[in-house]
């Protein structure tokens, strides 16, 4: 089945879209991309949204990209599904335009609500919170079949768009797999201080202030710390996490070296957040580090309690002093360390690979009746 990954996404600052087409061709669909990147960031595109005298700039970039990836889709020809990419509100009506109802069905990744995204962010707010429903309808109404990543996220899909829903869990691409080190079942009980991560953009949904308040709690403990990224909250976790100098701070790591940055760590760290949209996601991290084979510390909610099970350490949402006991308890316990690292290793290999993720997908853009492609020995 010929397929073309659709848009103005970045695969650098936003994975996802890249497992669905790492997962779609290991199942045996011919993916082609078209796609120019748009140069902003998700704090971007939602703060111009949400900020009405932005949207000019928003409107002049796209329509310069927009030029590009008609001219590049003239030259692929006629495919037999188009995958609209993550951020895809506005380029899923460019595809629809390409593309007539009816002949090739537009599959839009609606990983994140417009609308949602701006609450999270504490940047909705009357007209504004209007506005961005108006869009995320506009682009629900223009996709053929719409992918969320929870069932709780396609709980919140407006009833007449339910039908449309396909569930794809984030999953991790292949190199996150690759940068796994030697399985933990044979590998030796670590000695000196316990490794943890962090990474991503200190955006209200990873609750990263409950973070910094847990590595002040143990300061002094043989626990070493490395946290990456900047973003929305990012004072405030560095001044909640001051007394504990074994924390280092990254500005950013390059996508190429973040899996064996990470994989070099013995926990990664999820998200704590209270709010309504950290209630509702798995986040990527949490896919990424259980693939890079670390240990998975991160909030007990329903999506990552289904996903996980016994496979991560699950703490309360919001609660500091229940993350840095999770900590101590493995800094002390390496045996326990050991068979979470190989525990979540274990799991993602089987669950969280593009090829594995990507099954509901295939079986709505591939009815039962219907022979399968050659998949990929």
């Amino acid at each position: 089945m010929r397929t073309i990954i659709f848009g103005t996404y970045d695969t650098a600052m936003h994975p996802r879209i890249a497992t669905i087409a790492e997962g779609l061709a290991a199942r045996g669909f011919e993916v082609t991309e078209c796609n120019i990147p748009l140069g902003l960031t998700t704090a971007d595109r939602v703060d111009m949204l949400a900020k009405p005298w932005k949207a000019v700039g928003l409107v002049t970039r796209l329509a310069s990209r927009w030029g590009g990836l008609a001219a590049k889709a003239r030259r692929l020809g006629r495919p037999d599904v188009v995958v609209v990419g993550y951020l895809g509100h506005f380029d899923v009506h460019l595809a629809r335009l390409l593309y007539r109802r009816g002949r090739v069905p537009i599959v839009l990744d609606h990983l994140i609500s417009a609308a949602n995204t701006a609450k999270d962010r504490r940047l909705d707010g009357g007209i504004k919170t209007k506005l961005l429903r108006l869009i995320d309808a506009a682009a629900l109404h223009a996709a053929d079949i719409v992918v969320v990543d929870t069932d709780e996220h396609r709980a919140i899909v407006p009833d007449k768009y339910q039908s449309k829903v396909v569930v794809v869990p984030v999953g991790a691409p292949t190199p996150w797999h690759a940068a796994a080190q030697e399985p933990a079942s044979t590998a030796a009980a670590p000695s000196g201080p316990l490794k943890v991560v962090f990474y991503g953009l200190y955006t209200p949904l990873q609750g990263t202030p409950v973070i910094g308040e847990a590595l002040g709690r143990i300061a002094g403990a043989p626990v070493e710390v490395t946290m990456i990224g900047r973003g929305q909250d990012e004072a405030e976790t560095k001044q909640a996490a001051a007394a504990n100098t074994s924390v280092r701070w990254l500005d950013w790591v390059p996508a190429a070296e973040l899996p064996a940055l990470v994989a070099a760590h013995d926990v990664c760290l999820g998200i704590f957040s209270t709010g309504d949209k950290a209630l509702r996601v798995v986040p990527n991290k949490v896919f990424q580090g259980a693939a890079a084979g670390c240990a998975v510390i991160t909030s007990d909610t329903a999506p990552q309690r289904r996903v996980l099970g016994d496979a991560a350490v699950l703490v309360p949402p919001g609660d500091p002093a229940a993350l840095a006991d999770a900590l101590l308890r493995l800094a002390e316990d390496r045996e326990a360390l050991l068979k979470l690292r190989h525990a979540a290793r274990q799991l993602a290999a089987e669950r969280f690979t593009p090829e594995q993720v990507v099954g509901p997908l295939t079986d709505r853009l591939i009815p039962s009746h219907a022979p399968l492609p050659h998949a990929r020995a």
